[in-house]
């Protein structure tokens, strides 16, 4: 993977969510990554440090919304930042349909990513 940010590699991060490999998504991480989830006990979320941290919380993803797919996507750089937004749709664990706008904040070393910064849209 090339150590520079592109936006082809924003997209390819996307994919890898989008086809559930949890295996190729970690591979985006760097091992002293953190990730900030969208929902939590504090007002930017539940945060997970280090890459079998991070690996825990987005198995949580596919577990709470198994058919998780994020599509409408359009993806920005600057320097060794990346915005990706998204449109996000599933079916969670216990039925209830999601469609909900978001954006993940991504800032990246050496070509990997040290923070992913998750926002969703508040439906009423």
């Amino acid at each position: 993977m090339s150590k520079q940010v592109t936006i082809e590699k924003l997209k390819g991060f996307l994919d890898a969510f989008n086809r559930h490999d949890l295996d190729s998504v970690m591979s985006y991480f760097a091992d002293d990554c953190v990730l900030y989830t969208p929902r939590g006990a504090r007002p930017r979320g539940d945060r997970y440090v280090g890459k079998e941290e991070v690996r825990v919380g987005l198995a949580k993803r596919f577990e709470g919304i198994p058919d998780v797919h994020y599509g409408e996507d359009e993806h920005w750089i600057c320097g060794d930042l990346g915005v990706s937004e998204w449109t996000l749709t599933g079916t969670t664990k216990l039925g209830q349909q999601i469609e909900v706008r978001g954006v993940d904040l991504l800032e990246f070393a050496e070509g990997k990513i040290i923070r992913k910064d998750s926002f969703w849209k508040i439906l009423e």
